[in-house]
């Protein structure tokens, strides 16, 4: 993991992502959770601003803070990263959810888990989530201009596979339609969809938003052969910003995650 930190944060002093949008003083996130205990993980696209910041756009300090930056960490740049710098930045991200988690957000993500019997809140039986790029942006994604996602998603394509073939992930769960297309360009795979009448998210005087399942296995994320095949699966919707969408879609998508992950995991 120490060597993962310290290219992420040589990666942060690379001209390459000059104008991508990153916040240049927060640290890259791994993981949120215990990668190294993980059989189940979920992926997004980047880490929230909010994991840095509160709703002013001040840093979070003291017991709000989530992660580490260069002023929780007395250095004026990461090159100056030393070992101890890099053993906390990797704990901050193994505990994540045994400190200030961002709730609001990730509780929907844990609700499809439960059947499953995994939860990023036990650490018996542990999940975590994970991001296409490590780097926190000052701007949501579909804020980015195309040219900025893209130089992210280039620049740190490599970085899931990476993480994914020195865990023991064997399920993979993917959060919207973007997190599906980015994910299936990276791991240049093409995963089945199928339409999910279930998950549709009604309209008033409308036809409402169909519901997408996607599945697939994947040997190699980002030109990183794997230990091992890893299940993927996903969905159209995002949990949490997606209108419309109810406890009864979400408990359609939960108990269909549990129906194709249960017996990967036995």
């Amino acid at each position: 993991m120490d060597s993962m930190v310290s290219d992420l944060l040589r990666r942060l002093g690379d001209e390459s992502l000059d104008g991508t949008g990153i916040i240049p003083w927060s640290s890259p996130v791994l993981s949120f959770g215990d990668l190294s205990a993980s059989s189940v993980a979920t992926l997004g696209l980047n880490p929230s601003n909010r994991e840095f910041v509160d709703g002013e756009g001040r840093e979070l300090e003291g017991p709000h803070r989530r992660f580490h930056t260069l002023t929780s960490l007395g250095l004026n740049r990461w090159a100056d990263a030393g070992a101890r710098h890099r053993g906390l930045i990797a704990e901050s991200c193994r505990a994540y959810f045994a400190r200030n988690p961002y709730d609001t957000w990730f509780k929907r993500l844990d609700y499809l888990l439960a059947e499953l019997r995994v939860s990023y809140y036990s650490a018996m039986f542990s999940a975590c989530h994970l991001d296409l790029v490590p780097y926190a942006t000052a701007d949501k994604w579909t804020a980015l201009s195309r040219q900025q996602r893209l130089k992210l998603l280039e620049r740190s394509g490599d970085t899931l596979g990476l993480l994914l073939r020195d865990s023991p992930v064997r399920v993979l769960i993917l959060n919207g339609s973007s997190v599906v297309e980015h994910f299936s360009r990276v791991a240049d795979v093409e995963l089945e969809s199928n339409r999910m009448s279930d998950w549709t998210l009604r309209r008033n005087g409308e036809d409402g938003v169909t519901g997408t399942a996607y599945i697939g296995i994947v040997r190699s994320v980002g030109g990183v052969r794997l230990r091992r095949e890893v299940q993927v699966l996903g969905f159209n919707h995002n949990i949490q910003s997606s209108f419309g969408v109810t406890r009864q879609v979400t408990s359609s998508i939960r108990t269909w995650i549990a129906e194709m992950a249960t017996a990967r995991l036995s």
